[in-house]
């Protein structure tokens, strides 16, 4: 009873109308236009409005489909808006347009080629736990539109009932479908035209990113070149095996960038019925031993505790906030650090939390940012200039900020540690001598 009710609040979909997929063939004025390839490991389902079922199918099966989304004006940055009723009315609610099979590898790189922009890069997408076909396609939709992400999208979608009671279900549907991903990242890396891929998963779909690049890492000695980014947002993952799947992708590892919640209750119940152990995605990272693992790693860690968002379950954030979003899609998948400009993502999630704009107010968000994300070395000497170039028109507060925030970032009461910890080894495992 009690792992019934604690599976109750990891509940994702309920309620949404089924088979919004059957497409219009319609664009209507106004409206935007998101053209993504679906890859899914899915069985097909007989009825067209639904297209795939939660249950596994033989092969990799791939579709062009293009999702139409509101005007601006009738749209809220960050949310699916799921049609009420079908037909959906487009002006006000997300609608499929287009779905075409593609069944040949001809096709899929003909569609890459068409649909590439200029930068070549490509974002895969990886859902997760309680997720219909329609559910993944349209969240990916959501955030490629509103991130602005000058990339050619891909989601990848393996087979979940869409059940809270199938949590184990969804879990081994996940390792069936490894192989899956994997070829499928084989295939956009082995089209020309594209230069950078970026991996991006969220939740149990990090499970299956993570173990796709480590038996391609296993099996090629390294994974594939163009995997530049891994973007792991609110991570299901045991710290203690993603440590050893990180290992595994040796010294050539892909960067890697995670977005973690203290307050994400859909992982604090993955962890009670997981045998207790931390689940990635809701680790403190300015805590030992995390912190000097991850600097260690060169893992970027983006804290997203004090953000608030309209998912009662914390376990959205990355997807629903309208400037975290807009970050990834300007910042991460391009491949650029948070702090090449001078505003970087934890000053602006800071600003974002307290709703500050002025002067005083910027000085105050450097304040509180360092509890909300935690950077690369980069990053951290980034802090200490803001608070210097702060320090010369507002020195009586930038002196107290300096003192809250250090050196290193730390919060406040926090010493700072002497000795900085190497970060050309990728070894989450390691510690620093002091």
């Amino acid at each position: 009873m009690a792992i019934c009710v604690a599976l109750l609040l990891l509940s994702g979909c309920g309620g949404r109308l089924i088979g919004v997929m059957a497409p219009s063939g319609a664009v209507i004025p106004g409206t935007s236009q998101v053209h993504l390839l679906a890859a899914t490991t899915r069985a097909p389902s007989e009825d067209k409005s639904i297209l795939f079922t939660g249950e596994r199918g033989t092969g990799l099966k791939v579709d062009a489909i293009t999702v139409s989304i509101p005007p601006e004006a009738n749209r809220t940055v960050g949310q699916v808006q799921w049609p009420r009723r079908l037909p959906a009315n487009p002006i006000k609610e997300f609608a499929t347009v287009n779905v075409k099979p593609l069944v040949s590898k001809a096709e899929d790189e003909a569609w890459l080629k068409k649909n590439l922009p200029r930068s070549r890069r490509a974002l895969v997408f990886v859902h997760g736990f309680n997720n219909r076909y329609e559910d993944a396609v349209y969240r990916f939709a959501q955030i490629v539109h509103d991130s602005g992400a000058e990339v050619v999208p891909v989601v990848f979608t393996w087979p979940s009932r869409a059940s809270i009671f199938d949590y184990n279900y969804d879990k081994e549907s996940t390792n069936y479908s490894r192989d899956a991903l994997e070829d499928l990242l084989r295939r956009i890396d082995a089209e020309p035209s594209i230069g950078e891929i970026t991996v991006m998963a969220h939740s149990m779909g990090t499970w299956l990113a993570v173990e796709a690049l480590r038996q391609m890492a296993i099996r090629d000695g390294r994974t594939l070149p163009k995997i530049k980014n891994v973007i792991l947002a609110s991570p299901d993952l045991d710290v203690d095996v993603f440590s050893r799947q990180f290992i595994a992708l040796g010294k050539n590892a892909p960067h890697f960038t995670l977005f973690v919640s203290q307050d994400d209750r859909a992982l604090g119940v993955s962890r009670r019925i997981s045998g207790n152990v931390d689940r990635l995605g809701q680790v403190d990272a300015n805590a030992e031993p995390y912190r000097t693992q991850f600097e260690k790693a060169g893992i970027s860690v983006i804290d997203l505790t004090k953000l608030k968002s309209g998912d009662s379950l914390n376990h959205g954030k990355f997807a629903e906030s309208a400037e975290v979003v807009k970050l990834i899609g300007q910042r991460l998948i391009s491949g650029q650090t948070i702090t090449d400009s001078d505003v970087g993502l934890g000053e602006a999630v800071g600003a974002v939390a307290l709703g500050v704009s002025t002067a005083v107010g910027n000085a105050a968000s450097v304040a509180v940012s360092a509890p909300i994300a935690v950077f690369d070395p980069r990053t951290r000497r980034n802090y200490g200039e803001q608070v210097n170039r702060l320090g010369r028109s507002l020195e009586n507060t930038a002196g107290s900020v300096g003192d809250t925030v250090g050196v290193a970032g730390l919060p406040v009461g926090q010493p700072r540690s002497e000795g900085a910890c190497p970060t050309d080894r990728p070894d989450p495992q390691g510690s620093c001598k002091r």
